[in-house]
């Protein structure tokens, strides 16, 4: 049974404070895990945005239950640590000025939104919201999104603002991608994605609505080559209803053709929750979704019955600790 390192603090998953460089560092130093070059089946966790604001209580898109998502995908990455070889976060990064945030919007009074509100193509053309910048493209923005995507525009709280301690990975969570990356000498990956103001990213492959001419404005094509290349890959985050949903829809809309990349898809179910609503139920919408991808190969696994992912890796395992020892 592999015991967790020292500086890690279950009581201190979902809270502010500064890891301990020195402490993760010789614990990592004492692991005596292989280094992931020396792996043969490569093996790609990628943790979609578990940041401050969406993981602390006191976050401003706080999902419920993210704590809990966190402890078990922390002590996940401990356990299994010499089976994986390599780790992307997705951060999402957002400006103060954006399309999904309220001071885009006004109604005919000049109030902004509220949070959560939903915002229609219908309700533009009646007046109930108009655009306060770039009127044209929000207008198109909003129809496109309802006629191609099949979606409609949610205005949300400020969140994950660039620069700021909701932007962060929850810190816990930092600290064991930082002991995991000595640990295997293995660098993490980070992936920012939702800095276009005029557009949604939900998804780590790509904008809800495609934006020309701008950096990330499109697919992403290295991070999907990446889930190509690797022989096991393991999706955990937040939000279930939204971020892990969207990557994963886009995930299956590239491989729809090549089933075999979909069946080394293991995603951590119990690790993510869905955001709440008060009118919407996004957990039953998402659990509807993911049934339908489990049937083109996509396994929903609770990473305390990760046998499916042992069975995948455990075997050249071995081979690895004999080699390090």
């Amino acid at each position: 049974m592999f015991e967790f390192p020292d500086f890690y603090d279950p009581d201190q998953v979902g809270t502010l404070f500064y890891p301990n460089m020195a402490d993760i560092v010789a614990e990592a130093d004492t692991a005596g895990l292989p280094a992931a070059s020396l792996s043969q089946t490569k093996v790609h966790l990628v943790i979609i945005d578990m940041q401050i604001d969406f993981c602390h209580e006191a976050g401003s898109l706080y999902v419920p239950g993210a704590e809990e998502d966190l402890r078990r995908l922390i002590e996940f990455i401990f356990t299994h640590a010499v089976h994986i070889d390599k780790i992307t976060c997705t951060l999402d990064s957002h400006l103060p000025f954006q399309i999904f945030h309220p001071t885009w919007w006004a109604d005919a009074e000049g109030n902004p939104p509220e949070p959560l509100t939903i915002i229609t193509a219908e309700d533009i053309k009646d007046g109930k919201w108009q655009p306060t910048a770039m009127r044209e493209h929000s207008m198109n923005y909003v129809r496109k999104l309802e006629e191609e995507s099949k979606k409609q525009l949610t205005i949300w709280p400020y969140h994950v603002l660039i620069g700021g301690p909701g932007n962060m990975l929850d810190p816990m969570l930092w600290a064991t991608v930082m002991w995991h990356s000595l640990a295997r000498r293995t660098q993490p990956s980070w992936l920012p994605k939702g800095m276009i103001p005029q557009t949604e990213h939900y998804s780590a492959v790509q904008p809800e609505i495609p934006a020309k001419n701008q950096p990330r404005g499109g697919k992403n094509q290295a991070f999907l080559n990446s889930m190509a290349q690797a022989d096991t890959v393991l999706i955990a985050g937040e939000a279930e209803s939204h971020c892990v949903l969207e990557t994963l829809e886009d995930i299956v809309a590239e491989f729809e053709d090549e089933p075999e990349h979909l069946q080394k898809i293991f995603v951590l179910q119990d690790c993510m929750s869905p955001v709440a609503h008060p009118d919407i139920d996004f957990h039953a919408l998402a659990q509807e979704q993911f049934a339908e991808w489990a049937e083109k190969g996509i396994h929903f696994i609770d990473s305390t019955d990760s046998g499916p992912f042992l069975e995948a890796v455990a075997e050249e395992t071995e081979t690895q600790l004999e080699g390090a020892n």
